[in-house]
C-alpha cells in the first residue's frame, strides 16, 4: 500500500479502518483463505464489528503511520492481535507507539524496522508499554543503545530481539540483565572489538543464537574459562563477512560450551583455499560443531576432513603445527600423504598396422 500525500502523517486508526474494511477485505467464514474474525465470545475486548475485521497478525508497513489514533478504538479492533508489523512508517515519538501497543494486550511480535527513531528518547513508563512482546524488530531505525537497554530491562518476556544496520560500533554494558533472550541479530553494524561482543553474554546470559555477519569482528581474544562463563547456552554463532584472519581464532570457537552451529563465509582466512579445502579445515578445526554454514557435518564426512587435515600439515614446522593436529595424530596416526592416482583414460596407444607383407608403427 503506498502511502498518500500527507504532510501531518496518518494515524493506526485510520490505516485499519481504511485496509480493513468490508469493502477492501471482506470477512470470509468458514476455512480456507480470508480473515476470520474472532468471534464474540473469544477474547475479551475483541467485539465483531461490521464495518472492519482485523486478522491476528496485522502487517501495516509502508503506510505513512506517524500517530496512534484513538486508543479505544484500538482497543476495540486489536484485542486478539498477536502480530504487528508496522516498518516503514513514520513513527518517531515512543509516546505514539506506546499508545499502539498498550491497547493491544495480546501482542507478541511487534516490528518497527526504518521508522525515524534516531535521537527519540524512551521514558520509562512508556517502556513498560512493550512488557507483552516475545519478539522484537528494531533494524534500520538508529535508535540509541541506551534506549535498547531500557527496553530489555521493561520486556520480561523478550525472545528475540533484532538490532541491524542501525551504525552499532559499541554498546555499553548494563547491571541488569535480560535473563530470557535467546536470539540476538545484529548484522550489519560495526563491530569490530571482541569486548563489545562480549558484552551480550553479561547482558543476555541465555543467549542461544547470536547473529552478527556483516560487522568487523577481527578477532576472539578471551581464554576458555571467560568464554565459558560468558556463553555458557550459546549453541548456534553467525560470523559471515567478519575481519577473522588467524586459525587461532577459529580454534577458540570450541571455547564455547555448547555450541553446535558455525557460519564462517567470505572472512579473509579462508581466501586462499578452496571451497573443499575451506570445509575440510573448518570441520577438523570444530569437532563439536553439526553444522557448518548451514549443512549438516555428517560422521564420515567428519572423519574425511580430519584425515585431510593431518595430511595438509604433514610438512609445517612442529612450532607451526596446530593444537589440534596433535590431537588428530593421537586418533589416527601419523597419515601418509594420499598417493597421486591418474584415472583418466587413455589417449595415446602404439597400434601395429599390417599390410600385406610389411609392418608399420
Amino acid at each position: 500500500m503506498e502511502p498518500p500525500e500527507d504532510r501531518e502523517g496518518r494515524s493506526f486508526v485510520e490505516v485499519i479502518n481504511e485496509k480493513y474494511s468490508p469493502e477492501n477485505f471482506p470477512y470470509r467464514r468458514g476455512p480456507g483463505m480470508g480473515v476470520v474474525v474472532v468471534p464474540t465470545a473469544g477474547l475479551q475486548g475483541s467485539p465483531m464489528k461490521d464495518r472492519l475485521n482485523l486478522p491476528s497478525v496485522l502487517v501495516l508497513n509502508n503506510c505513512g503511520i506517524s500517530k496512534a489514533g484513538d486508543q479505544a478504538e484500538i482497543a476495540a479492533f486489536c484485542a486478539h492481535v498477536m502480530e504487528l508489523d508496522l516498518s516503514h512508517n513514520n513513527l518517531q515519538d515512543w509516546h505514539e507507539i506506546s499508545k499502539i501497543t498498550s491497547s493491544i494486550p495480546n501482542l507478541e511480535f511487534l516490528n518497527l524496522s526504518s521508522n525515524p527513531l534516531a535521537g527519540t528518547s524512551l521514558e520509562p513508563q512508556c517502556a513498560e508499554a512493550f512488557s507483552r512482546v516475545r519478539r522484537l524488530v528494531l533494524n534500520n531505525t538508529q535508535i540509541s543503545w541506551d534506549t535498547v537497554m531500557l527496553l530489555t530491562q521493561k520486556i520480561p518476556v523478550l525472545e528475540e530481539l533484532f538490532l541491524c544496520l542501525n551504525e552499532y560500533s559499541s554498546v555499553s554494558s548494563s547491571s541488569v540483565a535480560c535473563p530470557t533472550l535467546r536470539l540476538l541479530h545484529i548484522t550489519d553494524n560495526s563491530l569490530h572489538d571482541w569486548a563489545e561482543v562480549c558484552k551480550f553474554g553479561s547482558m543476555f546470559p541465555s543467549l542461544d543464537t547470536l547473529i552478527m555477519a556483516n560487522n568487523n569482528l577481527a578477532s576472539i581474544q578471551d581464554n576458555k574459562d571467560i568464554v565459558a562463563r560468558l556463553f555458557p547456552n550459546l549453541r548456534s554463532i553467525n560470523l559471515n563477512n567478519s575481519d577473522l584472519n588467524r586459525w587461532e581464532d577459529i580454534e577458540k570457537l570450541n571455547f564455547f560450551p555448547k555450541l553446535k552451529e558455525v557460519r564462517l563465509q567470505g572472512i579473509p582466512l579462508l581466501q586462499a583455499y578452496t571451497n573443499a579445502e575451506r570445509r575440510n579445515l573448518m570441520i577438523a578445526q570444530l569437532p563439536s560443531v553439526s553444522h557448518l554454514n548451514g549443512s549438516v557435518v555428517t560422521d564420515s564426512e567428519r572423519e574425511d576432513a580430519e584425515r585431510f587435515f593431518i595430511r595438509h600439515y604433514l610438512d609445517c614446522p612442529e612450532k607451526e603445527l596446530p593444537y589440534r593436529y596433535h590431537s588428530l595424530v593421537t586418533k589416527y596416526g601419523k597419515l601418509e600423504p594420499l598417493a597421486e592416482i591418474d584415472l583418466r583414460p587413455r589417449c595415446r596407444a602404439q597400434v601395429k598396422v599390417h599390410y600385406e607383407e610389411k609392418v608399420e608403427q
